[in-house]
């Protein structure tokens, strides 16, 4: 006999499925193909205008844009913007340099209250500091594999 209140695995998992919101794909896919391209288009004009207005180089641009970004996201972070901007694009906002300065200023900001070493400066890296360390890890081991195999040949 059942039990008031009981349910077995395919019964709960049917349950919940009918309740869950289904996913929309198509247009969280064109949010963050148009939000990511939105940020892309704003860096090339920086880069733009940081080579015609200031007649640096190529590289240099590319730092000034990159640092401008970066510079543009925590503050945007800081005034509450760039979460909602997030809410919407997915991971549009969340890949291009943009996103790595939000990563770093969101848990940071979240634990100010508890002072300045132990709230902001141990929280800092939290989300971006283990993509840090695996990224510079692995490039190192790709750069040691490619010197072996260049010295071998």
């Amino acid at each position: 006999m059942k039990e008031k209140g009981s349910m077995k695995n395919e019964e709960y998992k049917d349950y919940v499925e009918a309740l869950s919101p289904k996913p929309t794909l198509l247009k969280n896919n064109i949010n963050a193909f148009v939000v990511g391209g939105l940020i892309c288009m704003v860096g090339q004009g920086i880069n733009d205008l940081c080579r015609y207005f200031l007649g640096v180089d190529k590289i240099t641009a590319g730092g000034m844009t990159s640092m401008i970004l970066v510079f543009l996201g925590a503050l945007l972070t800081g005034l509450g913007i760039y979460d909602l901007i997030g809410k919407r694009a997915g991971a549009g906002s969340i890949v291009p340099i943009t996103g790595f300065a939000n990563s770093i200023v969101s848990p940071a900001m979240e634990h100010k209250q508890e002072g300045q070493i132990l709230g902001i400066g141990a929280n800092l890296f939290r989300v971006a500091g283990p993509v840090l360390v695996y990224g510079i890890g692995s490039s190192v081991i790709c750069g040691i594999i490619y010197y072996i195999f260049l010295a071998l040949s």
